[in-house]
């Protein structure tokens, strides 16, 4: 009965890697569509830090061969050390728009939704790109996002993302997540059902839609305020456009333990969106199901078969998805294969036993619909459990180049 059960589950297995193999080349295999229009376009970028990648990331989105746009950038405090990375930019682009909002009014738990907020009142354009910070493109980026809109029928455009390790061990696993289970499972979905959320990478839209959903105050409690998006704009009978353009997430995680964190917090956070799902995403991963099988049968030689046929199934289809991506098989990094995919199973396990979260320096609880209660901030005492207060605005700085 073990071995029946074991084989049932790595057969399911091997069948969800071949499937997300071909969702992978289909999917680079897509053509962007093109517009003769291109509308003026406000890209707005919430800042927090910088992790020694940012003038690179913020500075390829100065670089877009696009006729009109402006890039506001915003931060809490000017003490924020971002700030001077966005002076650099400044200085190095004096014929772009580039704007720095400095403003600490919050709206809700999720404070980089305030940021957006705070940012969407100073945007010029009725056409709105949100990127994340971690995030770098290419100089065609901004036409491949907006060409969807010109049909109203669209409401709003995102984009994959694949991870590029800057340095170290926990940067190279980060990068391997990325690029070997979420950006292939995201795929696989997309056939198993229409596509109803967004993703952090990108979110192009209306200012109209965005306003008929509520604005970013309808998300301002969301752990998962891009995902949140999506879902309230096809809620009100819009699609939601999935365009063949990858961005790069460079990975900084210099540390085993937080690269665990925020991987945990990415898990909570599939786990409440979509908790049945996510449990048989458990069933996806050959490799610790095949050990788990020779554990629990004492080594027996069916098991020992299915780790290697699993581990030559995940080496070789890197190779697959990495050429499909536009980047060379990272052969140096296949010994991680095993370790990256027994850590993630650990993970998802790990994520249904708990409910709290560590974001920046805050420990945060995340609700059953999703939104987030304070918990503490890392060295401080204790907030009360619920939703932020909502203090008075306090614009610090404003100015456009």
């Amino acid at each position: 009965m073990i071995d029946f059960v074991f084989l049932g589950l790595v057969i399911f297995a091997a069948v969800y890697w071949l499937a997300a193999f071909v969702s992978v080349v289909l999917y680079r295999r897509r053509r962007l569509s093109t517009s003769d229009v291109a509308p003026p376009v406000t890209i707005l970028k919430p800042l927090r830090g910088n992790d020694g990648q940012l003038y690179e990331n913020l500075r390829s989105f100065c670089l877009q061969d696009y006729r009109s746009f402006e890039v506001v950038f915003g931060v809490r405090h000017l003490r924020d050390p971002a700030v001077a990375v966005v002076e650099r930019l400044r200085q190095e682009f004096p014929g772009l728009e580039l704007k720095l909002v400095a403003e600490n009014h919050t709206i809700g738990t999720n404070l980089k939704v305030s940021n957006l907020a705070n940012l969407v009142r100073h945007a010029k354009h009725e056409t709105l790109i949100v990127a994340d910070s971690d995030m770098r493109v290419g100089p065609g980026y901004i036409r491949a996002v907006v060409g969807p809109l010109q049909d109203h029928r669209v409401g709003l455009v995102t984009c994959l993302y694949r991870g590029v390790a800057s340095h170290g061990v926990a940067s190279r696993l980060g990068a391997m997540f990325i690029n070997e289970w979420f950006l292939p499972a995201a795929l696989v979905d997309t056939h198993v059902e229409r596509l109803r959320h967004a993703f952090g990478a990108t979110i192009a839209c209306r200012r109209d839609t965005l306003d008929s959903i509520g604005g970013f105050e309808a998300v301002a409690d969301y752990l998962a305020d891009d995902y949140m998006l999506g879902r309230l704009v096809s809620g009100r009978g819009l699609g939601v456009v999935l365009v063949p353009y990858v961005v790069e997430n460079v990975v900084t995680e210099r540390s085993l333990p937080r690269l665990f964190l925020h991987e945990l917090r990415w898990a909570r956070t599939f786990r409440t969106l979509r908790p049945v799902t996510y449990f048989c995403s458990l069933f996806t991963y050959g490799i610790p199901l095949s050990i788990l099988w020779l554990a629990a049968s004492s080594g027996s030689r069916p098991a020992w078969v299915a780790i290697g046929l699993h581990v030559g199934l995940r080496a070789l289809g890197r190779v697959v998805l990495y050429r499909s991506l536009g980047q060379p098989p990272p052969w140096s990094d296949t010994w991680l294969v095993p370790i990256r995919d027994a850590v993630s199973f650990v993970v998802v396990i790990l994520s249904f036993l708990g409910r709290q979260v560590r974001w920046n320096d805050e420990r945060l609880r995340v609700r059953r619909d999703g939104r987030l209660e304070r918990r503490a901030r890392i060295g401080g005492r204790p907030d009360l459990a619920g939703p932020a207060e909502v203090p008075a605005p306090a614009s610090e700085w404003e100015e456009s180049a």
